[in-house]
């Protein structure tokens, strides 16, 4: 039988909800609070300001990244191929805590930057020991962006099978960046 959501997990889940539905604004303690069903002595006794909370959320986003950086390293097909395979916004708790962050970033909050910083690189490094070449490994990590970016908007045609022929149509460019 899975665990009750701690108080803790209870405000960071409701922290993601009110950022990723309302906006960072949105996100104020009283709102977290009210949303986890939690008293605001009750948050403020695991998160004692705004920014404790925001912290709380970038060190699950940078688990959940390195996590991420695991499995492309140890991909059979290359990190490079893996990063774009894997490009797909899907709604994943890495994907929502990717949105949050990018938030963040947009409302000026400088440890969101910075984390979303270190993922980024790391996902670029890791594509660049895959193919060897930092132009090419800039390439894969910016087709890479933009098409998760159109499909976390939306933009992307809706079914599988259009979907699939975007991904193989990058897929053959990197195979004749790295050729």
């Amino acid at each position: 039988m899975p665990r009750k959501p701690l108080a803790r997990d209870k405000l960071l889940e409701a922290f993601e909800h009110i950022v990723l539905t309302d906006g960072e604004r949105a996100a104020t303690l009283d709102a977290v609070a009210a949303a986890a069903g939690v008293s605001k002595g009750g948050l403020l006794y695991h998160f004692p300001h705004r920014q404790a909370l925001v912290g709380a959320m970038l060190v699950d986003l940078e688990s959940l990244a390195a996590e991420d950086l695991e499995r492309l390293t140890a991909s059979p097909r290359g990190a490079a191929r893996e990063f774009l395979a894997t490009s797909l916004y899907e709604d994943s708790k890495l994907d929502r805590a990717l949105v949050v962050a990018s938030r963040l970033i947009q409302a000026g909050d400088d440890a969101a930057r910075a984390a979303y910083a270190r993922i980024e690189g790391n996902w670029l490094t890791a594509v660049l020991e895959d193919v060897g070449d930092p132009v090419v490994a800039t390439a894969v990590v910016c087709m890479g962006d933009g098409l998760y970016q159109q499909a976390s908007m939306g933009l992307l045609p809706e079914s599988p099978e259009e979907k699939q022929e975007t991904l193989e149509h990058l897929m053959a460019a990197l195979d004749r960046l790295t050729a």
